[in-house]
């Protein structure tokens, strides 16, 4: 009877799980995705990541930003790396090549759902262009310093405008002939640029030395002040630069020393300050903010400017 009622419910349970549908099987053969999107996809030479867009249900597209200044053949340019939504198929697999050396400078990819719809991406792209790659003079060295502007005790002004301040033959006068030659080496995944500068020292043949005479210095009068910590910023020579666009900063590498600066790097534009103090960029600039400290007893004079409390100070440059 025991055996009876075994067999029986066996065979019961038997039958029931026959009826039950596999809750997974569609999602197992892929029976409910209709997707078919193109998730991250990078080419040879691309910088930076991909804008991706879903027109509508057949259609999209895709631009890349590719560095041109590598060799590259148009006509041939391998598909790095692609990523799909869940089971789509693409028609260029990682490792094959796209052509864009046409007149419309496209190319298509399709991407087909499990279900067999199909998606078509228009592939277009953009040139980088470093804007840095050139020869730039060197046209102003300005700072903005002092203590306290509440008491009118800073001031926005070109290093010239002090000359007694400076010696006539290495002070800042001699850098106004400079120019800088920057050159492209290569260009990071993230669309950062580095290379090489160099910095010429112009018709005179001379760099400034940034060296605070001792006749206008009213702590210890007599002694000249090195301020070349504050305002050598470009190197001397030749030097490494990067550039960081998502920070809109320039570094400065000296070979010889290896020290590091960091310059912001300007377009046109005005800057302003307390008391109506202001700076206008007519061209570019590289800039950077200094830090001094109040000198309450020298307030308004120039050493407190320039040596004790400048505040910011800008390279005006203008591109040939």
């Amino acid at each position: 009877m025991k055996l009876y009622h075994f067999l029986l419910l066996t065979l019961f349970v038997t039958i029931l799980q026959s009826c039950i549908k596999d809750p997974l099987r569609d999602i197992t053969n892929g029976g409910w995705n209709h997707e078919r999107s193109i998730m991250e996809i990078r080419f040879q030479n691309q910088i930076g990541k991909a804008e991706i867009v879903n027109s509508d249900p057949t259609t999209g597209t895709v631009n890349v930003v590719l560095n041109l200044y590598s060799p590259i053949d148009m006509s041939k340019v391998k598909l790095e790396s692609i990523v799909t939504s869940y089971q789509a198929n693409s028609s260029v697999k990682k490792g094959e090549t796209v052509n864009f050396d046409n007149a419309s400078k496209t190319t298509t990819i399709d991407i087909t759902s499990t279900l067999g719809e199909t998606r078509t991406y228009t592939i277009s792209y953009t040139s980088f262009e470093e804007s840095l790659i050139g020869t730039w003079d060197i046209d102003k060295l300005v700072v903005y310093g002092g203590t306290s502007p509440e008491y009118s005790g800073t001031a926005v002004f070109d290093m010239l405008a002090k000359e007694w301040c400076w010696s006539a033959q290495t002070g800042p006068a001699v850098e106004y002939d400079n120019y800088l030659e920057f050159k492209l080496d290569s260009i990071s995944q993230e669309g950062n640029s580095y290379g090489t500068v160099e910095n010429n020292a112009g018709a005179d043949e001379k760099y400034a030395n940034f060296v605070f005479l001792g006749k206008v210095n009213p702590e210890n009068p007599g002694v000249d002040v090195d301020v070349n910590n504050l305002y050598r910023k470009i190197p001397t020579g030749k030097s490494i630069w990067k550039r960081d666009y998502s920070k809109g900063t320039v570094e400065f590498t000296d070979i010889s020393s290896n020290e590091t600066y960091l310059m912001e790097f300007l377009g046109p534009r005005t800057e302003t300050f307390p008391n109506n103090k202001k700076l206008d960029i007519p061209n570019n600039a590289f800039a950077c903010n200094l830090t001094g400290v109040d000198d309450w007893t020298n307030i308004y004079k120039d050493y407190d400017k320039f040596v004790k409390n400048p505040r910011r100070y800008w390279i005006l440059v203008t591109k040939r």
